[in-house]
């Protein structure tokens, strides 16, 4: 009798396609960070426990951090369609029930902890998203328990070997356009099996409390974390009117924090220093907030992008952008053209999702399978109607065509949106007051 196939076997196909989905992963992104990887332990299995925001771009990031192969969980009801099940088990994706899918069906999930302990045994990385479902907020939710049943199942089926939970967190951009930037950063691993020795004293439930505790913090300490309260979104107003100052100062004690790790370090210490506000000088906090939550809405109001609240010279920014448009915007024009039927498509299917969290994702997959298939079509008209010289020059011309008419999207939208930004005294002279209070 043939020995049956186990979802972390190797497999050829796999290994082949994931050389060309990696690629496509990291032109998703324009800058795509990883950051700690050298704290992934080699002695040992290992857990990821990553933050879940970006639907199946969060799986998409980890898959592409290196090259090893990695086992991944996902909710059971996409499961349903055999055929999808099928694609979701070539792709190394196992189901896993919810409490709201039903006590009963829960029950069904120590088939899937016992797989997710082999694949453990195997020393082959098994990832699942502790919060159990994605939201698109610098924060976190409340951890379920099965990442460590599963920790802890494991543990006992090899003691000889350490197990590790590896939190990592993710941290888009944007969490809705697509070739936003992305910083993944590894965060401090738990021994699990010294975190048993140490906590030998207290029953399962208290050890599984503790360890709840642990990942949470050490999750946050990953990512660029907002308590998820009433002053979520005034607090990430403060943040984006003050990162300016806040990276010059930063800089000034590491010449190292520049780009996207100076945007995050800025980031967690204007966090850090409201919280500080709201224990030392509540009356100031609440008026900080209070002036973050009408800069809020007025920027709202006018469709003003977040982002461009943080630009240091948005004058100097605008005429730059504007430049480059002016020079690119004939290729821009025939990259447009090329790439229509991608566009027409992505935004078709996303009309389907009433959750915006899933658009990249469905833009990552049609320019990952659609667009080879749109080239080739491209190819075989133009090798047929031109010399080969020249066709071979129009077929590379228009290869990037989806991801540079992004760019020229994205360069348009921001060079409206700090126009608006230049033209609104009230609302920059809000954000003035804010850095005011801030850094009074």
């Amino acid at each position: 009798m043939a020995k049956q196939r186990k979802i972390q076997d190797y497999d050829w196909l796999y290994s082949f396609l994931r050389h060309y989905v990696d690629v496509v992963v990291k032109l998703s992104y324009r800058e795509i960070r990883f950051v700690g990887r050298d704290r992934i332990p080699k002695d040992g299995a290992v857990i990821y426990a990553p933050n879940h925001t970006g639907t199946l771009m969060d799986a998409m990031v980890l898959l592409a951090m290196d090259q090893s192969p990695k086992v991944f969980v996902a909710r059971a009801d996409i499961f349903k369609n055999p055929k999808i099940a099928k694609i979701l088990t070539f792709l190394k994706i196992m189901p896993i029930m919810r409490m709201r899918d039903g006590i009963d069906e829960v029950k069904r999930n120590n088939e899937t902890i016992e797989k997710a302990v082999d694949v453990l045994r195997d020393r082959i990385p098994f990832c699942i998203f502790p919060e159990g479902q994605h939201q698109t907020k610098f924060s976190t939710l409340p951890l379920s328990k099965g990442i460590f049943r599963i920790a802890f199942q494991a543990q006992e089926m090899m003691p000889e070997k350490p197990l590790y939970i590896v939190p990592i967190g993710i941290r888009y951009g944007n969490f809705f356009r697509f070739r936003s930037t992305v910083r993944v950063q590894i965060g401090d691993p738990i021994n699990v099996r010294d975190f048993f020795a140490e906590n030998s004293a207290l029953n399962p439930q208290e050890q599984m409390n503790v360890m709840r505790g642990m990942l949470e913090e050490r999750m946050r300490d990953s990512i660029f974390y907002i308590p998820n309260d009433e002053d979520y979104e005034a607090t990430l107003e403060v943040c984006a009117a003050s990162v300016s100052r806040q990276k010059k100062y930063l800089k000034k004690q590491d010449r190292r924090l520049r780009g996207m790790e100076g945007y995050f370090a800025a980031n967690n210490l204007s966090v850090k220093q409201i919280q500080e506000m709201k224990q030392n000088n509540p009356e100031r906090a609440e008026r900080l907030m209070t002036l973050g939550r009408e800069a809020m809405e007025m920027r709202k109001k006018e469709n003003i992008s977040l982002k461009s609240v943080a630009v240091r010279f948005p004058l100097f920014s605008r005429i730059l952008k504007s430049i480059i448009f002016i020079l690119l915007l004939p290729y821009t024009l025939l990259t447009a053209l090329c790439s229509l039927p991608v566009t027409l498509l992505c935004n078709f299917l996303n009309g389907k999702f009433k959750d915006s969290a899933f658009h990249n994702s469905v833009r990552f997959i049609i320019n990952l399978v659609v667009w080879p298939i749109v080239m080739i079509i491209y190819a075989i008209i133009a090798y047929a109607v031109l010399p080969w010289y020249a066709a071979l020059i129009l077929t590379l011309a228009i290869l990037p065509s989806p991801l540079f008419v992004h760019e020229a999207y994205r360069l348009v939208r921001i060079l409206v949106s700090e126009t608006k930004l230049w033209r609104n005294k009230a609302l920059r002279e809000k954000y003035a007051e804010i850095r005011r209070l801030m850094f009074k």
